[in-house]
């Protein structure tokens, strides 16, 4: 990290119109974490950012989850993480229960640090936990036990073991209070002392990231003697007791094993509910606490959210913690519909009137991911509340293993960057109307995590049962967003502290709605029970939907069972819900057949008498290349005046409407990366007819096609690159060894110098303390790297791209390759030096790298004027690439090449025309801009995949299509064979068995079809 990289990223996001950034201390990061340098780097990037009117937000942890602070909190043994381990055995101090696997999460790390607090007999039937006694402390095993069907069982305190991905400390004790204190001492304090007077201005928020508790495991089959991990902490039993009146241990085995005939235990669904508010007083209550008291937003999101399952496992519910941020977020990998968590987030927001909701989006969508993604991932979480886009991410350095830190990068080192501003300008149109007036939501929905909890058994009994409610929650949530019934969940545990403060609807915070829907729940609280019956004295609308609860605060209880009587009762299923819904439909859109749509979102917003609309496409098409037209019929309640907001262009026009019984109609034609926003004005009951645009032109018509060539020129917009990335190798003295993957190579002689592998999970290159390094030093190795390079011609000069020239001996073709960087390749951290003439034949390349697992060994690239042929695993340098066919360039010479190419298209017109459109609807590109003649007339992006580039008069006339790249088949995980792997992080450069291939994998590039040019009159 340099001042230089922080000025260039910084500009960069200029360029991008980006509006500030997150600092984040990621993989690779070599200066002592919130030290003195760190901090300096910190005050820095902020200063330079406030002079290019940018805001700085700040991240609290070392890479992630929070809580840790780099491992200087658990440094501390009172801070670190401990669990309750449930085991069939007795163990020892420095007995393992499992070995240790190197994860970023807090999963239960084995350690040999545990106190024994309880013992039991069980005995099960059938399965079934048909009996259970705790043994007392001073009581003796007895051998009896064992022949009447008991079997023993241990409870430790254990605290986690040592991580290399928490610097080899160990995560934090979420459940502890006195930890996170710490946390908040060593992390926010620092950045107070040094930012402080900025909070809330140009440092206006700081992103905590997956914050969880240890995992919650269960038995797989009820009789499997298998140790079960559930977070706890030291004074877990006192507090338990000080809030229910009885101790949790005298229950613990109904935790992980189910009653018979059917029984709910209460002790499990407390304890559920108590881990999750100790959870989320220590963590996310006081933090949010400090922040709101220094005048900074908190952000950022919690651990696993999307399923009930993964929510109980890691965080008892992810809802109750938002109360606590000042813009409560998500993240989205993989560019997944997480339709439930955006929908929990958005509820939240809106009940603690929140003034936006963030998403750490663009994650792990590998460098492929194009302008058609960026926009349909922005738009569906837009239609859901999120108005803080946090992407997901740029890098200020690829050295080393950081290019393989969950690609793409959102910055210069991907040749589309300068473009960008085609997405940003769009959202920030959007969300500066996304962020005004109050949202429209007259539905509430009863979470149901709480029913969740009473079944988390063994698998073997409740797996069924809990696959049919996680089933029901997200077809919940899907039947009624895409059925356009938009709503919000309300989460009991938070409907304990909002009031009722006036007769008007069902209130949550800031929110009033119309209706509340029970959707199949086992068990209500106590006081969401009251709140009901309030609700429905003042004839407020209660819905059940499914089973009616007979349990209340997880006991039975027949007091739902009589006020549902009172209420409306459906089935569980679609339909049902919808109908029941429909008096409170607030948009309806429906095709050319009148069925409706399926694939859409909305947000419904209110300023004063006016209200917005916004709509977009959630799933993506299956086929991104068939631009399909559909006719979209709105109708809302009321009568409105239509403007609609183009937020690609800026441009707003009237748009035309109709009127019947109440209602507003108009049309629309929509394609596959659409979105639709109005401005919708009260018009009064006077307006019957229907609005019309003044000015429309005359019919246009097809004149002819243009004739474009099968090949046409073209100019690459950087050298091309032949991929080196398998090498014969070395080690010191020894004998060479059959080519192999670099990395590979890597760490078969990281294993053999005793030196850490490099995978998914290791340490941070700055816990390093500077005698650690000296002694690394003293042992230094040599790595001897030879690839040949087979070449159909010469070329006349190459350049040489690898990373931290200085520790490395270059030959080439047997003559020592003086090492003057002559600058730098993608990244400034792997940079050029000149190679000089590549012979006809085989030519031979030989590294010599110091080793002290400090170097990175990294794959090298040839870079010059050449064409590459690729047979498999075997590359060929060919002539210069001058032209193209229009199709995937990796076959065209250009098989790495991540650069952007410039098509040359000639043609002549016998007459002057009014238009041009030019279609291509075949590609894969981030984007394309067109010029005509010179010019800049647009971009082609999104479907119908057409350009109208104005008038044209009679002539020669020279279109070139600049086509963007990427670095998916230079930086790729090229030799993964699994082409349904979607977590493009560290380990898919590392696959094996079927999954891994020497012959290269590679993603076709390029115009894949000749486009389309029709003259229009």
């Amino acid at each position: 990290m340099t001042e230089a990289k922080v000025i260039h990223t910084l500009a960069d996001f200029q360029k991008m119109r980006m509006g500030g950034a997150y600092l984040h201390s990621r993989t690779g990061m070599n200066m002592p974490y919130l030290g003195k340098k760190f901090m300096d780097m910190v005050l820095f990037a902020h200063e330079k950012a406030m002079e290019l009117g940018l805001k700085i937000c700040l991240y609290d942890e070392d890479r992630w989850p929070s809580g840790y602070a780099g491992g200087l909190v658990t440094k501390n043994e009172a801070y670190r993480s401990r669990f309750l381990l449930f085991s069939p055995s007795e163990l020892t101090q420095d007995e393992l229960w499992e070995e240790p696997v190197n994860r970023a999460s807090a999963q239960a790390a084995p350690g040999k640090k545990r106190r024994l607090i309880a013992r039991y007999r069980v005995k099960l039937t059938d399965g079934w936990l048909s009996e259970y006694k705790r043994i007392k402390s001073e009581e003796k095993l007895q051998e009896e036990w064992k022949k009447d069907g008991w079997k023993i069982w241990y409870a430790y305190l254990e605290i986690s073991g040592d991580s290399p991905w928490f610097n080899n400390q160990s995560y934090v004790d979420t459940l502890n209070p006195q930890a996170i204190r710490e946390f908040i001492h060593i992390t926010y304090e620092t950045y107070e002392k040094v930012l402080g007077k900025e909070f809330g201005k140009s440092v206006p928020m700081i992103f905590t990231d997956e914050p969880q508790f240890t995992f919650k495991t269960q038995l797989g089959y009820a009789e499997e003697e298998k140790c079960q991990t559930i977070p706890y902490t030291d004074d877990f039993e006192e507090t338990y007791k000080a809030t229910y009146g009885e101790g949790f241990l005298d229950y613990l085995p109904e935790i992980f094993w189910d009653l018979p005939n059917n029984q709910i235990s209460v002790h499990r669904y407390r304890y559920h509910d108590h881990v999750c508010q100790r959870f989320t007083e220590s963590y996310a209550d006081q933090i949010g606490r400090w922040c709101e008291e220094h005048g900074i937003l908190l952000t950022g999101h919690m651990m696993r959210e999307p399923f009930l399952e993964c929510q109980t496992m890691a965080l008892g519910e992810a809802m109750r913690s938002y109360r606590s941020f000042g813009i409560p977020g998500m993240d989205i990998l993989c560019d997944r519909r997480e339709l439930t968590t955006a929908k929990q987030v958005q509820s939240a927001v809106h009940q603690f009137n929140a003034p936006g909701m963030t998403s750490e989006i663009y994650g792990v969508t590998n460098w492929d991911f194009d302008f058609r993604g960026h926009k349909m991932a922005g738009d569906w979480q837009a239609a859901l509340g999120v108005t803080c886009r946090a992407h997901h991410l740029t890098w200020t350095s690829m050295s080393g293993e950081a290019k393989r830190d969950y690609p793409a990068s959102i910055g210069h080192q991907s040749p589309w960057y300068e473009e960008y501003s085609y997405i940003e300008d769009y959202f920030a149109r959007l969300n500066t109307v996304l962020t005004r007036g109050k949202p429209c939501v007259k539905v509430a929905v009863i979470h149901p995590i709480e029913s969740y909890w009473l079944y988390w058994g063994t698998r073997e009994h409740t797996d069924e049962i809990r696959r049919e409610r996680e089933e029901n929650f997200v077809n919940l949530v899907r039947w009624l967003l895409l059925g356009l019934i938009d709503f919000d969940f309300l989460s009991e545990s938070l409907l304990e502290d909002f009031v009722q403060e006036d007769q008007e609807g069902f209130q949550a915070g800031a929110m009033k709605y119309d209706v509340v829907l029970i959707p199949d729940c086992m068990t209500l609280r106590r006081s969401t029970l009251e709140r009901l019956r309030e609700f429905r004295s003042r004839e407020g609308k209660v819905i059940f939907a499914g089973r009616i609860p007979e349990l209340v605060d997880g006991m039975p209880d027949v007091e739902v069972v009589e006020f549902a009587g009172r209420c409306s009762q459906i089935r569980y299923s679609r339909q049902a819900i919808l109908e029941a819904l429909e008096p409170y439909r607030s948009l309806d859109i429906r095709d050319s057949a009148g069925k409706r749509s399926a694939n859409l979102l909305y947000q419904m917003r209110e300023e004063g008498t006016e209200r917005w609309l916004f709509v977009a496409h959630c799933e993506k098409p299956e086929n991104p290349d068939l631009a399909e037209a559909e006719a979209l019929h709105f109708t809302v309640p009321g009568n409105f005046e239509l403007e609609k907001y183009d937020a690609l262009t800026g441009s707003i026009k009237r748009h035309p409407a109709k009127y019947e019984k109440g209602k507003t109609h108009w049309k629309e034609v929509s394609y596959e990366h659409d979105s639709f926003l109005y401005r919708l004005f009260p018009c009064g009951e006077q307006v019957l007819a229907e609005t019309t645009e003044s000015g429309k032109g005359e019919r246009a018509e097809k004149v002819q096609k243009v004739r474009i060539p099968c090949l046409v020129p073209v100019t690459v917009h950087e050298p091309n690159v032949l991929l080196l990335d398998r090498a014969e190798y070395a080690f010191d003295e020894e004998s060479w060894n059959d080519e192999e993957d670099i990395l590979r190579i890597d760490n078969k002689f990281r294993e053999k110098s005793g030196m850490p592998l490099r995978t998914e999970a290791f340490a941070q290159p700055w816990v390093e303390t500077d005698a650690e390094s000296k002694e690394r030093e003293k042992e230094k190795h040599i790595l001897h790297l030879r690839f040949r390079v087979e070449a159909m011609q010469k070329i006349e000069e190459a350049l040489l791209a690898l990373e931290q020239p200085e520790h490395t001996k270059v030959q080439w073709n047997g003559k020592a390759v003086e090492i003057n960087v002559s600058g730098w390749y993608v990244d400034e951290d792997i940079k050029t030096i000149k190679l000089g003439e590549v012979k006809s034949g085989l030519n031979i390349l030989e590294l010599e790298i110091v080793f002290n697992g400090k170097i990175p060994v990294e794959n090298v690239y040839l870079l010059g004027d050449f064409g590459v042929n690729l047979r498999g695993r075997q590359t060929y340098i060919t002539e210069p690439v001058r032209e193209l066919a229009f199709g995937d360039l990796c076959g065209q010479g250009l098989p790495f090449y991540g650069g952007n190419i410039s098509y040359h298209v000639d043609f002549e017109l016998e007459s002057s025309v009014e238009d041009i459109e030019i279609q291509i609807s075949k590609f894969r590109a981030p984007v394309i801009c067109v010029k005509m003649d010179g010019i800049d007339v647009g971009r082609i992006a999104f479907s119908p995949y057409c350009l109208r580039t104005g008038r044209l008069d009679k002539g020669q006339h020279h279109l070139e299509l600049i086509v963007y790249g990427n670095r998916v088949n230079t930086f790729g995980p090229v030799h993964n064979c699994n082409q349904t792997e979607i977590w493009i992080g560290p380990d898919a450069w590392r696959t094996v068995g079927t999954s891994w291939s020497y012959e290269y994998q590679l993603k076709s590039t390029g115009i894949l079809i000749s486009p389309v040019i029709t003259t229009w009159n």
